[in-house]
């Protein structure tokens, strides 16, 4: 059974916030886990995401929208937002937003733009 330490995750930095992956293509399996943490103030971009992920925050209170439904959320709050939907992801607080994200492998995202993004820590 692999363990990966808090201080072992893979570090990927894009569109304002830190991504560490844990669970990853370098571990195996079908899923993969990754924390968020987005900056006081920050403002993620929105994007259509080909695979359901699920939220849980840690610290701060970021706001997500699927679908243009906004949510302010808590620590201990969790957040289904289901694969084809458009999803954004916010921090108005002022502390940083701390999110855990679960999925599945292969995980894509449509920008505004007609590109695509293939975040290397949901490959």
């Amino acid at each position: 059974m692999p363990v990966i330490r808090a201080n072992e995750g893979t570090e990927y930095q894009t569109h304002g916030a830190t991504f560490t992956a844990f669970a990853d293509a370098g571990t195996g399996g079908e899923l993969r886990a990754w924390n968020c943490r987005l900056p006081a103030g920050q403002s993620g971009v929105e994007h259509r995401i080909s695979k359901e992920e699920v939220f849980l925050v840690r610290g701060g209170t970021p706001r997500i929208s699927v679908d243009g439904g906004d949510c302010l959320l808590a620590p201990g709050d969790v957040l289904v937002a289901p694969a084809g939907s458009l999803l954004g992801v916010h921090n108005p607080g002022s502390q940083d937003a701390d999110l855990w994200v679960v999925t599945h492998a292969g995980l894509s995202a449509q920008l505004a733009d007609g590109s695509t993004l293939a975040p290397p820590w949901a490959r």
